[in-house]
Formats: C-alpha cells, sequence, structure tokens
C-alpha cells in the first residue's frame, strides 16, 4: 500500500475527532440555576448520543464525535459542581448575588456573579473568576474596587447588592 493512502487514513481518522474542551482549573463553584443548567445540557447530550447511536451505520459520525466531547467536558463539569448558598446579603457580594455599579464614565451596570459554565455577559451573567467577579466579591455598597481590566484598570463603586432571585 502506498504511503500516501496511509497519511489520508490518518488524516481522515483525526478529522472525525473533536479538539477536547478544556476544563479549567478554577473551582467550580455554581449557582443552583448552574447546577439545574448542567444537569439538563448532560441529560440533552445523552438524548443525542442515544438518538445518533440508534442510526447505526447512517448516523453521522462527526456530530456523534462532538456530542459525546461535549458529554465528557459537562460530565466532568457536573462532577466537579460546588453549589454555593443562595445569596442573601445586601451587604457583601456573594456569588449568586446581583450587583449594580458605577464606572469611571459615571455608567451604571447591573451583573450577576455565577459560575463559569452559567456566564453570559451579554445577560449580565458574570464569571466569579473573571477580573469583574472578582473585583466585586466581597465587597459592600459604597466600595470602590479596582476592576483589573486588560483594557486597562478602572475604579468602579458598588451601588447596591441583591440577594439572587
Amino acid at each position: 500500500m502506498s504511503r500516501a493512502f496511509v497519511n489520508e487514513d490518518h488524516a481522515a481518522a483525526q478529522a472525525d475527532q473533536p479538539v477536547e474542551r478544556r476544563v479549567s482549573d478554577q473551582t467550580n463553584y455554581v449557582t443552583a440555576t448552574g447546577l439545574r443548567q448542567l444537569q439538563q445540557r448532560v441529560a440533552e447530550l445523552n438524548s443525542q448520543r442515544d438518538a445518533l447511536q440508534t442510526q447505526g451505520e447512517r448516523a453521522d459520525r462527526q456530530r456523534l464525535a462532538d456530542v459525546e466531547r461535549d458529554l465528557r467536558y459537562f460530565s466532568t463539569r457536573l462532577h466537579s459542581a460546588q453549589v454555593v448558598p443562595a445569596a442573601t446579603s445586601h451587604s457583601q457580594v456573594q456569588i449568586g448575588s446581583w450587583v449594580r455599579f458605577v464606572d469611571e464614565q459615571d455608567q451604571e451596570h447591573r451583573v450577576q456573579l455565577v459560575g463559569e459554565d452559567q456566564a453570559d455577559a451579554g445577560r449580565g451573567l458574570i464569571n466569579w473568576g473573571s477580573p469583574l467577579g472578582r473585583a466585586l466579591l466581597g465587597a459592600g455598597p459604597g466600595d470602590e474596587v479596582l476592576w483589573r481590566r486588560p483594557a486597562g484598570d478602572q475604579m468602579i463603586e458598588i451601588l447596591e447588592i441583591e440577594g439572587e432571585g
């Protein structure tokens, strides 16, 4: 057999294997909502995998490999999840707290500190381990904290803290 055919077969096999999703080294603190989302995602991926496997040879092999990769990732995240108590404090930012703050340009922002997999900046859900999350964590109303951003450091003032809800 020609060496070219061997290399083509090897390249085709690698194309079927998606790149593994990197699991963060950050402690996997999650809110109760975040835990439910992880559980739901694992259940959805299990259903997708089962549906693909029942198709046998007709199954989209690449899609099956992608689903199995995602299932490994989210199963690992679910297994390592550490649920934090519901945020109830109005005097100190906790994971799960909603925080209203003002930046140096006098723009108000409202965000909730959540776990890494629940984060969605567009919806105001900020990873507690991000630069903004770390700046806010433990602060109280009236506190000014330094937000170390890639675009440059900025002082922000905490205006209000609300519990989860």
